[in-house]
């Protein structure tokens, strides 16, 4: 009689945690939708035979003996859209990814293409036919039955510890402590619903538990299904992993070089819990758990932890971390002035402080932020602690923008006590006039810079005048503290300047801005202005470009509108896009903005210095930072971003929602170049308690990825009040791939213990990637017409005739790099992956097919030769054979690739530096040819493109062959070691690129 069981998702209290479960889901089983080749899609009912060694499904018109799979005639399971079935026009909008997988089966490579109501149904099946498939023909035991696993003999182990009077059973309130240490995150009321779910069900309530309940309760509580799966999937045996399995995992999907045997056997004893496992090199659920939630499984990649940029570039070419009105710890308008405040900013890496100087009532100078401040602070005790606090979190130097307000005579004792404090520290040694740049942070380590009004070079006297339009006038005139010698006319406001003051000023000299033309032609390269918000986000909105090319040479400093009375931050990206290098952040603020500022600045081993993108610092190079589309010369890549599960999330702090549970979802958010800025939500968990599973795949284009921020906020969508639960900012140049954790923090940066987000992360290349899965491949191709890069005319003939040569290389280059794209899309698909694979995947995959076959390997790659053939050995079905013709053309199109680059790049960068040597008489020939006004700004826009694009193009060029060389070593590495290798010995000949490429000079 047939079963009508159906799930219409996995009912709350079904955890999937072993794959005894999977397998006793399948016995019972469920409904299905079976997809034709004609995309139309039947429900029917699946169900594994009771002796395990086949799948069957009805109603069907076929007879009973031919509706059916036998599992040792599986090759492969895949989980989401990967066959061209699934993949086809009709279907991609019809059902998430995540709920859909295929069975490829028979001599043919047949696919039986099913979609399930949930991922964790998919899950389970997955799960469970993959256990099958690997036990091969030997039948395994029934579920439940047998030896005691690792896993048990080690949870049992702990509880004979516990047991402190061995009788076999031990306190309830000491077993849910029990399981909380070994879970810290997990909540004690949890725990103990637990018990008295098992103790009720077993009927044996009381204040004790035995050893079975401990351990059944624990592997209900401590297994997470989504690491379970993962584990299957990369397990020999489906229990463990041993050395070999988890070195495939870190290779594989975790994108590790260089793994050995003896690393893993490292992890093994550091994360492995039970000493069984420890001893013979294998990793169990609860130590491959432990291993992903360590921070050696950090999303954050570690290089980035310690300073890990060129600190030798001049001081304009970096991001400066910069704080406002940094003693304030609340608001602008009420706030009090807290010494500690400049403690706090400096420990999180700040390398910019503003001082606004008052005179005090003892005769000695204070710092306010404003007149209105509760209470002041002596000058002496703030420069006294930046002395002692300066250096504690970075070594690089410090700049002090001093705002003078104070009379000159305290201005006096002000430049007596910086000398006296700051003594060595203090850099004072006059700029050198024949550089054109700023000495570099690694130059100034240890120094202390301060910014400020200078008095002109003919004032001999004791004190002058100097204009001031620096920040700070507005706050007083609204307070009615303004100077009543304010000018008539509204000309600039002039203030007395002590020669004292002046002569600390060195490197850092304000001096008011007038306009582009004549900073290029007058402006010093020691000499910087500052800009309100709206004056700077005007000059970044009508001329970027300028903006760029002014911060080439310029320190310039954006500081708050003062309309901004309650501490509230600008977003810095809006002007960072233009290159400013020190955007002033009120720091006692936390939110959106100062998560961007903080998550940006831990990328350079949180050094307070950022190196900018190449692009913003090459003398001659086109850059629009309000570009809608990819940058010349600038790769474009695809971040695909699967967000699978929250674990221990709390609930949000101001919500007044009843009962403890949140109904969570994720936001992801791109900040960037306005091209890039974009934000994908994940749908809500319902009733999921702390640990909600996701499982929704999100994809972004990034264009500028050295300026892009990935910000992950987790919200509650059942809130009342407040709908904040998390967040976690992270620069996209510092993720890593794969499975990661992201650890969670809270709305003031805090960590929140024990709360992450389990993601997979993969970053592939725009060309040839990324959204093959939404549309059917070959009309994708069909459609799309190659686009060319090409140089533009600068209306100078001599000029245009040079770049005129580059126009065929850039089009060989472009063909090169899309046609091995183009090859690895479509070897990816045919092996059921996504374009984020890697190489190693496709290997694996083909060779895991010939594996499950009964006949020896129908296909062998033989590695002797150094870009290795896939042969034929005999008849082969037609997938097969569609694998290997793709194999060869994506073999056949590196090779070309790796033997022709040189050459074209060649052509490439010569073009380039004979357009260079243009550079130094632009503005002659400009002149001679009469150039001027609209023409002239045109003129220089396309040398700049041009100059631009032969850079990058060389750059995608030189990259691109480093990859082609990189995938024949995984070839060969992956031929090795899966057995399908022939005639194999070392590496192939062309080196493994590993060092990372050396840019072509500045």
């Amino acid at each position: 009689k047939k079963k009508t069981v159906s799930f219409s998702s996995m009912p709350n209290d079904r955890k999937i945690n072993s794959t005894a479960a999977c397998i006793s889901l399948m016995l019972e089983g469920c409904e299905l939708k079976k997809v034709r080749s004609n995309s139309r899609m039947y429900s029917r009912f699946f169900v594994l035979d009771a002796d395990m060694r086949s799948v069957r499904w009805e109603p069907s018109k076929k007879d009973s003996e031919k509706a059916k799979i036998e599992i040792k005639s599986v090759k492969e399971v895949r989980v989401g859209k990967k066959t061209p079935v699934l993949r086809s026009n009709g279907l991609s909008d019809q059902f998430p990814d995540e709920c859909a997988f295929s069975i490829i089966y028979g001599d043919n490579y047949e696919s039986l293409d099913l979609v399930a109501s949930s991922a964790d149904v998919v899950s389970a099946w997955v799960m469970g036919l993959r256990y099958l498939v690997s036990y091969g023909k030997h039948s395994p035991e029934a579920p439940g039955t047998g030896h005691p696993s690792l896993r048990t003999s080690w949870i049992s182990s702990v509880f004979d510890l516990a047991d402190l009077e061995k009788s076999g059973r031990i306190p309830v309130s000491r077993a849910v402590q029990l399981i909380k240490a070994l879970n810290p995150g997990m909540k004690t009321s949890t725990i103990e619903l637990k018990f008295k779910e098992l103790q009720k069900a077993s009927e044996r309530p009381g204040t004790e538990v035995a050893c079975d309940l401990f351990v059944e309760a624990y592997c209900e509580l401590c297994t997470r299904p989504e690491i379970f799966f993962l584990l299957v999937q990369f397990s020999s045996n489906k229990e463990y992993l041993g050395v070999k399995d988890l070195l495939m995992f870190l290779e594989v999907e975790q994108g590790m070089e260089g793994v050995t045997e003896e690393k893993c056997l490292e992890i093994v004893s550091k994360y492995e819990p039970s000493k069984e496992g420890r001893e013979k090199g294998y990793l169990a659920i609860d130590g491959f758990t432990r291993y992903l939630l360590s921070a050696d499984c950090s999303i954050f990649d570690p290089q980035h932890r310690k300073v890990c940029q060129d600190m030798a570039q001049p001081l304009s070419h970096y991001y400066i971390s910069s704080a406002h009105s940094a003693c304030l710890l609340e608001d602008n308008f009420w706030g009090r002035s807290d010494i500690s405040g400049y403690i706090s900013a400096l420990g999180l890496g700040c390398r910019s402080i503003e001082l606004v100087l008052w005179d005090g009532p003892e005769g000695e100078p204070v710092v306010y932020t404003s007149p209105s401040a509760a209470s002041c602070v002596p000058f002496r005790a703030v420069v006294g602690l930046i002395d002692q606090h300066a250096f504690t979190a970075s070594a690089y130097p410090l700049i002090l923008c001093l705002v003078v307000r104070c009379s000159a005579s305290q201005q006096r004792l002000a430049a007596q006590c910086l000398r006296k404090t700051l003594g060595e520290k203090l850099y004072l040694e006059p700029p050198n006039p024949v550089a054109s740049y700023l000495p570099s942070p690694e130059e100034l380590k240890g120094r202390i810079l301060i910014k400020g009004k200078k008095l002109p070079p003919t004032c001999e006297d004791s004190e002058g005048e100097v204009s001031d339009e620096e920040e700070g006038w507005e706050l007083a005139r609204r307070l009615g503290q303004e100077d009543r010698e304010a000018p008539e006319g509204g000309g600039l406001r002039r203030v007395r300047l002590s020669r004292e003051l002046s002569e600390l000023v060195s490197l850092c000299q304000a001096v008011p801005f007038q306009d582009f033309e004549s900073s290029r032609r007058g402006q010093r390269y020691w000499e910087m202005c500052s800009f309100s918000e709206v004056e700077a986000g005007r000059f970044a909105n009508e001329c970027p470009a300028e903006l760029v090319s002014y911060n080439k040479r310029f320190l310039s400093r954006i500081y708050p509108s003062p309309m901004r009375i309650d501490a509230s931050n600008m977003n810095p990206q809006d002007f960072w896009k233009c290159g400013c290098q020190m955007v002033a952040m009120n720091y006692q603020t936390p939110g959106l903005m100062m998560d961007l500022n903080a998550g940006w600045f831990r990328q350079n081993g949180a050094c307070g210095y950022v190196l900018r993108p190449a692009i913003m610092r090459e003398e001659v190079s086109y850059f629009s930072a309000n570009a809608k589309d990819s940058l010349p010369g600038v790769p474009a890549q695809l971040l695909h971003l699967k967000v699978i599960s929250g674990q221990n999330l709390p609930k949000p702090k101001g919500s007044g929602a009843k009962g403890e549970v949140v109904e969570p979802y994720v936001c992801a958010e791109i900040h960037g170049i306005p091209a890039d800025c974009a934000e994908h939500r994940t749908k809500t968990a319902l009733q999921s308690g702390d640990n909600p599973i996701f499982d929704e795949s999100l994809e972004f284009q990034i264009n500028l990825p050295e300026l892009a921020v990935l910000r992950f906020v987790v919200l509650d969508d059942d809130y009342i009040g407040d709908e904040f639960i998390a967040q976690y900012t992270i620069p996209f140049e510092c993720l890593q791939p794969g499975y990661r954790h992201v650890p969670l923090q809270s709305l003031a940066g805090e960590p929140l213990p024990h709360a992450t987000l389990f993601v997979h992360v993969a970053i592939t290349d725009r060309r040839g990637g990324g959204k093959g899965h939404r549309r059917g491949l070959a009309g994708r191709r069909g459609r799309r017409v190659r686009e060319y890069t090409s140089t533009k005319a600068t209306g100078i003939k001599a000029i245009d005739e040079v770049f005129r040569t580059a126009t065929q290389p850039l089009r060989e280059a472009t063909d090169l790099r899309e046609n091995v794209q183009n090859a690895l899309v479509s070897f990816k698909e045919l092996c059921g992956l996504t374009p984020a694979a890697n190489m190693k995947q496709c290997i694996l995959t083909v060779s895991t097919w010939l594996l499950h076959s009964d006949s020896t390997p129908s296909v062998t790659l033989n590695l002797a030769e150094q870009y290795p053939p896939m042969e034929a050995q005999g008849p082969i079905p037609d997938l097969l054979r569609k694998v290997l013709t793709a194999y060869e053309t994506m073999i056949q199109t590196s090779r070309t690739l790796i033997e022709s680059a040189d050459t074209v790049y060649g052509k490439l960068i010569q073009a380039q530096q004979a357009g260079m040597d243009f550079h130094k008489e632009l503005h002659r020939i400009e002149t001679k040819e009469g150039l001027r006004g609209r023409k002239l700004q045109k003129a220089l826009e396309s040398f700049a493109w041009n100059i631009t694009v032969l850079k990058g193009q060389a750059d995608l060029l030189k990259h691109a062959k480093a990859e082609a060389l990189d995938n024949l070593w995984q070839i060969h590495n992956a031929g090795q070691s899966c057995g399908i290798g022939r005639n194999g010995s070392a590496s192939p000949e062309p080196s493994r690129l590993r060092t990372p490429l050396e840019p072509i000079p500045e």
